[in-house]
C-alpha cells in the first residue's frame, strides 16, 4: 500500500490524491501541516531532505518527492500518459508549464490569501503575482478553445496537474469568469470518473 504525506488544501497534495483515486489505488494519507512545521521534524526531513509535501512512499518503502514526479510515476502505463512519445512529451510541457508559470503564482497568492491568512503582509507579492497568473490562465484559455483537454484530447495528468490549482483560483484573487474555456474545462474534469473533491 501507499502512503501519502500530504496537506488536506495544497493543490500539490491534491494532485496526487485525485489520480490515485483515479487509479483506484490503496493509500494510506498521513495528515502533514506544514504550517505547523510538521515537515521540518527530523523524520520527515530523513525521508525528504526537502521538507515539502506531498511525499509519496511506495509500497516497497521507497519515498519520492514532487508532485508532478509522483503523477509521472503513478501514471506509466495507464491511460493517464499517452505511450506516444510526441504526446508524452507535450504532457510534460504542460507539467513544467504549471510549475514555473502557473503555479508560483496563482497557488502561491492562494496559500498567502486562503490557507496563510496574510495577505497584508505580502500584499506587494501578492500584485505582482496577478498578472503572470492571469497571463498562464490565457494560454490555458487559448489552448482549449478548441479542445477538450490539453493533450491528445484525452484526459491526462497534464489535466490533473493544471487543475489541482486552476479551480481554486478564485481563493487567490482570480476571477475566472473572464476564461469561459477554462470554466467549461473545470467541469469537464469534475465529471471525470472517481473524481474527488479537494476537501474530500
Amino acid at each position: 500500500m501507499y502512503k501519502l504525506y500530504g496537506m488536506r488544501d495544497s493543490g500539490n497534495c491534491y494532485k496526487v490524491r485525485l489520480l490515485l483515486n483515479h487509479l483506484d489505488l490503496p493509500c494510506e494519507n498521513i495528515a502533514t501541516d506544514i504550517l505547523q512545521g510538521e515537515t521540518r521534524t527530523d523524520e520527515f526531513l530523513a525521508l525528504n531532505p526537502n521538507g515539502k509535501v506531498p511525499l509519496l512512499i511506495c509500497p516497497d518503502g521507497r519515498p519520492l518527492a514532487e508532485s508532478n514526479a509522483i503523477l509521472t510515476y503513478l501514471a506509466e502505463g495507464t491511460d493517464y500518459l499517452p505511450e506516444d512519445s510526441y504526446e508524452g512529451a507535450l504532457v510534460f510541457q504542460w507539467l513544467f508549464f504549471e510549475q514555473y508559470s502557473h503555479e508560483r503564482f496563482i497557488a502561491t497568492n492562494r496559500f498567502w490569501m486562503h490557507l496563510e491568512r496574510s495577505a497584508a503582509t505580502h500584499r506587494a507579492q501578492i500584485e505582482a503575482n496577478h498578472g503572470p497568473g492571469l497571463a498562464a490562465l490565457g494560454v490555458m484559455n487559448d489552448h482549449l478553445a478548441e479542445r477538450d483537454f490539453f493533450v491528445g484530447d484525452r484526459y491526462s495528468i497534464a489535466d490533473i496537474a493544471l487543475y489541482a490549482y486552476t479551480h481554486v483560483a478564485d481563493e487567490g484573487g482570480y476571477d475566472l469568469s473572464v476564461f469561459p474555456h477554462v470554466r467549461r474545462w473545470i467541469a469537464d474534469v469534475a465529471q471525470q470518473p472517481r473524481h474527488q473533491l479537494m476537501s474530500a
